[in-house]
C-alpha cells in the first residue's frame, strides 16, 4: 500500500474521530445549557460507569452469577462503601485490590 494513502487514511479517521468530540465543545461553550441539560449530564457519568462495571460484576459467562463465589460482586460491596464514605479514589482501588487477593488467598476464589 502507497504511504500517502495510509498518511490520509490515519489522518482521515483522525479528523472523524476529534471533530464529532471538539464542536459540541467549540459551539456550547460560549452558551450557557439550559437548566434541564445540566441536571441530565450530572447523571452521565454514573450511568456510563454502571454500564461498564455492572456485566463484569453480575454475569459470567453470559448468566447472571449471584452466588457466593463471585469474587467480584464481593469485592465490588466494601469498594464501593469505601469510594462513597471517603471519595478516595485511591483508597477504592486499594481496598477493592486487598479483597479480591484476600478472597483468592484465603478462599481460592
Amino acid at each position: 500500500m502507497d504511504e500517502k494513502v495510509v498518511f490520509f487514511t490515519i489522518l482521515g479517521m483522525a479528523l472523524a474521530t476529534y471533530f464529532p468530540r471538539v464542536l459540541p465543545v467549540w459551539i456550547l461553550a460560549s452558551r450557557p445549557l439550559p437548566e434541564a441539560a445540566v441536571t441530565w449530564l450530572r447523571y452521565v457519568p454514573a450511568a456510563v460507569l454502571s454500564a461498564l462495571l455492572v456485566p463484569s460484576l453480575l454475569l459470567q459467562e453470559g448468566k447472571l452469577h449471584l452466588a457466593w463465589d463471585n469474587l467480584y460482586l464481593i469485592a465490588a460491596i466494601p469498594t464501593l462503601l469505601v469510594a462513597w464514605k471517603t471519595r478516595s479514589l485511591f483508597g477504592a482501588v486499594v481496598v477493592g485490590m486487598v479483597v479480591v487477593a484476600a478472597g483468592r488467598f484465603f478462599f481460592h476464589l
